[in-house]
């Protein structure tokens, strides 16, 4: 019986190293990564949380450089009016101040005392400057808000998935009998 189990278990054991690996993969073979990043829920998230601390930083992280540029150029647009716009109302807040105090001496009065510009006009001029001034605020922090949401769009973008299984394409369809063309979109997709 001992002389009949020695020839079964080296066989056995031949038989099993016998048997190829089915789970290698050969050198030349390489696992291609996909064109996507992988899914990362806090993303998004993430970049508007950048954005939100730093203009511009949120759109770093989504790797769009280019972008940066306008973010600050936008902001700067807005900070440019607010001041300039604030130097202007001051400009005639002062002259209409020195005006109520009895002065003649302003900047808008001429060499003789006369004023050049009246004292309605610069209570409307310190109104409009003002009103310039609100909506100089209001712009830049809307474009606060904008850089804050492209960068959150953005992320969500790029974990979109844009394979060629699903695909929009036009297509032109030729009738052979009635010798005219019919146009349409066409919906593939492949699984």
């Amino acid at each position: 019986m001992r002389s009949f189990i020695l020839p079964l278990l080296l066989l056995f054991t031949l038989q099993l190293t016998a048997q190829e690996d089915t789970l290698a993969i050969a050198a030349d073979e390489v696992v291609q990564e996909p064109a996507y990043r992988p899914y990362d829920p806090l993303s998004p998230a993430r970049a508007a949380f950048y954005s939100a601390v730093l203009p511009g930083l949120g759109q770093a992280y989504n790797g769009k450089y280019w972008k940066i540029p306008i973010v600050y150029t936008a902001l700067g647009v807005g900070v440019y009016f607010y001041r300039e716009n604030d130097r202007q109302y001051d400009r005639y807040r002062s002259a209409y101040k020195s005006r109520i105090a009895g002065k003649t001496d302003d900047e808008f009065s001429n060499e003789n005392g006369q004023p050049i510009v009246s004292t309605n006009a610069l209570i409307e001029a310190q109104r409009f400057y003002q009103r310039n001034k609100e909506i100089s605020v209001l712009v830049t922090v809307g474009l606060y808000a904008l850089n804050i949401i492209d960068a959150n769009v953005d992320a969500h973008l790029q974990q979109f998935n844009v394979s060629e299984d699903l695909s929009l394409r036009p297509s032109l369809d030729y009738d052979r009998f009635s010798g005219t063309a019919g146009y349409g979109l066409t919906l593939n997709f492949n699984f």
